[in-house]
């Protein structure tokens, strides 16, 4: 658990807290989970790509600075706590890049860093718990697994009364988050237009703690 996560979460029985041994399983059932999502098909291109992305994700970030849950091997979520460093470290940004190269995604390189840049730019700037990725594998779709991993943390956050900020990639998933308590701020192109194709979107979303939850 990373110094800056002190939110206590009562994690029901199945579900577990991702360990630093964890990030080959944490990452692989994230990548399949956004293996049609359209924001990330853009920037990376191939289902092959997002799996050697994610781990690496996992290990080098969200692993390190705040707190990931896993369902068994069908769902996960990482989540980055205020305070938390929002940007990977230089050393994740030359591994992602090696693993783009790996796979034949050189273009990604640039998207994925301007896709960054332009999260950030449009990142909330009052204290809130940053969920950044939230999936499961597609065995598991409609089980449940979605709603159980994000339960406890709403509870957690309703009873310390902290916000919630998320980046909705995919607007399949907007009557989910809005049935959780989550309302769209905007929405902003995830990085430039290439020809004739747009950028995909992306939803801001947050949610106000809920008063009167013990």
């Amino acid at each position: 658990m990373a110094k800056e996560w002190d939110m206590q979460i009562d994690l029901p029985a199945g579900m577990t807290q991702a360990r630093m041994q964890d990030w080959r399983q944490l990452g692989a059932i994230t990548a399949e989970a956004f293996y049609e999502d359209p924001v990330n098909r853009w920037i990376f291109g191939s289902p092959a790509t997002l799996d050697a992305v994610f781990p690496l994700l996992a290990r080098t970030h969200y692993l390190r600075h705040g707190v990931c849950h896993m369902v068994g091997d069908g769902g996960a979520a990482m989540w980055l706590p205020w305070g938390a460093p929002g940007e990977v470290s230089v050393s994740a940004v030359l591994q992602i890049a090696w693993a783009l190269v790996r796979t034949g995604a050189i273009g990604a390189i640039g998207r994925a860093l301007e896709a960054g840049d332009t999260m950030q730019a449009h990142h909330p700037k009052e204290p809130h718990l940053y969920l950044f990725t939230l999936g499961t594998r597609l065995a598991y779709r409609g089980k449940g697994v979605g709603k159980m991993l994000l339960a406890p943390v709403l509870a957690a956050c309703d009873r310390d009364q902290m916000p919630i900020y998320l980046e909705n990639s995919n607007p399949a998933n907007q009557g989910f988050y809005r049935a959780h308590g989550f309302e769209t701020l905007d929405f902003f192109a995830c990085g430039r237009d290439r020809g004739n194709q747009k950028a995909p979107q992306l939803e801001r979303m947050w949610r106000a703690p809920r008063s009167g939850i013990l």
